[in-house]
């Protein structure tokens, strides 16, 4: 009974639909039976329509009695997949090619741009889903996924009507042409060029010459994740189809300026950025994944608000795995997996750490920050705070889920955790180390009580330093954002055997 009344009262057919047609579904105790018209069937749940309206009744709880009863094993998958053109053509095929892999069916390639794989069972080679995927623009995608057309969306913005899956990362860089001679950009100019009011590469820094912005089509996925960060739209007065040939464009202009994503960069080159007081912004995995580089752009796979079939959630759940995230970054892309780096490959940090201390920060902080950076490595996983408070923010709070299962699965043998805690440069000193301390203890805490079986002993041990080591201007809303944070520190600690 209880199987069988898991049934939700939805609005939207499944996947499968079939002939409308007689049955009867008989909970497996006999105590009650519900007739009714049969509109699909997806190898887990049936869906007829009753007196009771449209019903989504699990398969495992009842007897289905009647001429339209199907043969009790899963139908062909159809996923249709949609959104943006140049990551979809980039991810999907090396992702639906590592699924199969991880499932043990053959694959095929499509046949033709727009054809699906062919995903086949191996002994009896039967089909067992047809993955496609369609380059459309955003609203399009959506009124395809809304409307029973497509599965999944593949989008840089995630949508309140729609559920979201993250799946990989970009950066959005500034790309010039190779002749161009200006050496960086700031954050400050690029947002200025890009809502149209620098027209001249002299006024950021250039030669005495017209400013020709490029960009995309305005219905296109990067030009709306753009005009979330600018507020408005691009002033670009050049659009293009695709980021292949806008990068092409911009190479052959030696005046030309554009935004794209970091695996799009082509024959282009990429222009340095910085922040408003000189602070180099470098888009490297790590970077971005820490949410350092502040022109991170995230792509998600979206989901209508019905049902889904079975191997559309499995395609969904394999996202996590390491052979997705192989692939991902084999498609150009920066995989959502933690990564770890070197102090010492990160030379930058500490130069602005000294170049950026303020009076108050003395060269017994700095030396006490370098002692415990000395032999570490710092992972990708960072945590974030609202200004003024030790509240992470949604990112932080996945990254701590994510912490929690790497030490309860044993990753960090012989290692110590360290969570380094920063503040901004605002206020006094005093007060911003205090904060600091704060919020790492706030993440030990919040990490206690997502693994409360951990022992003592294998929790990070936290240290505070202010605004001792800034990652970028204090000067803007996002420099200050970018540097209240705390950071997971590893080092290596070899305990003696018993």
């Amino acid at each position: 009974m209880q199987a069988f009344w898991r049934a939700a009262i939805i609005a939207a057919l499944l996947p499968f639909a079939a002939l409308a047609q007689d049955v009867t579904l008989t909970s497996r105790d006999g105590a009650l039976s519900i007739p009714g018209l049969l509109q699909g069937y997806d190898g887990e749940f049936f869906r007829i329509q009753s007196s009771y309206g449209l019903l989504t009744i699990d398969a495992t709880g009842v007897i289905c009695d009647g001429p339209a009863c199907p043969d009790l094993t899963a139908p062909k998958a159809v996923i249709r997949l949609v959104g943006e053109a140049d990551a979809g053509r980039a991810l999907i095929p090396p992702l639906v090619q590592a699924f199969a892999t991880a499932r043990g069916l053959t694959y095929a390639a499509p046949i033709m741009p727009g054809a699906p794989a062919v995903l086949t069972d191996p002994v009896t080679n039967k089909v067992l889903a047809e993955i496609s995927f369609q380059p459309l623009s955003a609203l399009a995608a959506k009124a395809a996924l809304q409307d029973g057309r497509a599965e999944l969306m593949l989008a840089s913005i995630t949508d309140p009507d729609l559920g979201s899956k993250p799946l990989a990362l970009d950066a959005l860089v500034p790309i010039v042409a190779n002749d161009n001679p200006l050496p960086k950009i700031s954050t400050v100019d690029l947002a200025n060029a890009l809502a149209g009011k620098v027209n001249n590469w002299k006024d950021i820094g250039g030669p005495d010459m017209p400013l020709v912005l490029h960009g995309l089509e305005p219905d296109s996925d990067l030009e709306r994740a753009l005009s979330v960060r600018l507020g408005r739209s691009n002033a670009a007065a050049i659009s293009h189809p695709d980021l292949r040939s806008l990068a092409e464009a911009v190479a052959k202009d030696p005046w030309a300026l554009a935004v794209t994503g970091r695996a799009d960069a082509g024959p282009a080159r990429t222009i340095a950025l910085t922040d408003s007081c000189g602070f180099p912004l470098l888009p490297s995995p790590l970077a971005v994944k820490a949410e350092d580089y502040p022109l991170t752009l995230p792509l998600y796979l979206l989901t209508p608000r019905r049902r889904l079939s079975l191997m559309a959630r499995e395609f969904l759940d394999f996202l996590t795995l390491p052979s997705a995230q192989t692939a991902i970054a084999a498609g150009g892309y920066i995989d959502r997996s933690p990564e770890r780096q070197p102090m010492t490959a990160d030379g930058l940090r500490l130069i602005n750490a000294i170049q950026g201390a303020g009076e108050e920060t003395t060269l017994a902080d700095l030396k006490r920050l370098v002692d415990l950076m000395d032999g570490a490595d710092r992972m990708s996983l960072t945590f974030r705070f609202q200004d003024g408070a030790d509240v992470m923010d949604a990112t932080s709070q996945e990254n701590l889920t994510d912490l929690a299962r790497m030490i309860e699965a044993g990753l960090f043998r012989n290692t110590a955790l360290i969570l380094a805690g920063f503040s901004d440069g605002s206020g006094a000193a005093a007060g911003n180390l205090t904060l600091s301390q704060l919020r790492a203890d706030a993440v030990l805490t919040a990490l206690r009580q997502a693994s409360p079986s951990t022992p003592e002993s294998a929790l990070p041990r936290v240290a505070a330093f202010g605004e001792a080591l800034p990652m970028a201007c204090d000067k803007t809303a996002a420099g200050r954002r970018l540097n209240r944070r705390v950071e997971l520190w590893l080092k290596p600690d070899f305990k003696p055997a018993n």
